[in-house]
């Protein structure tokens, strides 16, 4: 079983950058498919951006294509989502998603949730 701990949310100005992080421990970081969702005030939960386990494929929603870019560091534990041109339908609880499987395929149906980060992007 993995822990995710997401970090790197606040205010920031439309237009403006913000790196979140996530933070996994517990087990064994790499053999995990990682994503990010969003959930923004009155709204249902959605999958923002997601990763395979070695980092060799990545799917965004149409939404922040372009604009975010999710990474990894298997080394560090860690995956990040990378989010610029920031626009104010943006502000939502970001959380870090987490599902044990070696796929090449990006999923996005996960197992593993963190408690979430607040981003709120000002207009």
């Amino acid at each position: 079983q993995v822990q995710l701990v997401e970090s790197g949310g606040g205010l920031v100005q439309a237009g403006g950058s913000l790196r979140l992080s996530c933070a996994a421990s517990g087990s064994i970081f790499s053999s995990y498919a990682m994503g990010w969702f969003r959930q923004a005030p009155g709204k249902e939960r959605e999958f923002v951006a997601g990763i395979t386990w070695n980092g060799g494929n990545t799917y965004y929603v149409d939404s922040v294509t372009g604009r975010f870019t999710i990474s990894r560091d298997n080394a560090k534990n860690t995956v990040y989502l990378q989010m610029n041109s920031l626009k104010a339908e943006d502000t939502a609880v970001y959380y870090c998603a987490a599902r044990w499987i070696l796929s090449g395929q990006v999923v996005l149906e996960y197992d593993y949730w963190g408690q979430g980060t607040q981003v709120t992007v000002s207009s």
